[in-house]
């Protein structure tokens, strides 16, 4: 099999565009918001093509870039709780643009968003890990490389977080009131 071909940086140039619908499936996942997740994506990219130089030809490319990705995400995490101490008392604190929108009638997509609400309702690192194998479908190593933990950390907390959401699944739904 020929080598990919690159650009002049250096990167692979296939690989580096066919990561990017996984990129943005991932950061749709952390940030729960279309929007910023493409800014996600693109502070990812800037990045990366910021340290083009430190990525090892050979290695996994899409492990280096979604180890970018949680770091970006990370730092962002950071910087918004350092701003949330210069919140304006005015500030609406009913902001819900992670929620998914709901269209009528389509008890699938009502389940879908169910199942994200349940997600969402996991620690950080327990919906990370879990996000990681079950959507992006990367191995135990890789998920413990890209997060800086060991591989028996990360088999813990994906056994947590699937323990954890069959109990949230299983909860039953609170009761329907009829309004006249």
């Amino acid at each position: 099999m020929p080598p990919p071909t690159t650009d002049v940086s250096g990167l692979p140039h296939p690989e580096l565009v066919a990561a990017i619908p996984r990129l943005r499936r991932y950061a749709r996942v952390l940030t729960g918001d279309a929007n910023r997740a493409d800014d996600l994506v693109q502070d990812t990219l800037a990045r990366a093509w910021e340290k083009r130089r430190l990525w090892r030809s050979g290695s996994d490319l899409r492990a280096w870039l979604f180890t970018i990705m949680h770091n970006v995400y990370v730092n962002q995490l950071a910087l918004a709780r350092r701003d949330a101490a210069n919140v304006s008392i005015d500030a609406d604190p009913s902001d819900a643009s992670w929620q998914l929108p709901v269209r009528g009638e389509q008890v699938d997509r009502v389940e879908l968003i169910e199942l994200a609400e349940q997600i969402g309702r996991l620690s950080a690192d327990q919906r990370e890990v879990l996000l990681l194998a079950a959507v992006e479908e990367l191995r135990y190593d890789e998920i413990a490389s890209m997060l800086g933990i060991p591989i028996g950390t990360v088999m813990s907390r994906l056994s947590r977080a699937r323990g954890r959401l069959r109990s949230l699944i299983a909860e039953p739904s609170p009761a329907l009131r009829v309004i006249k």
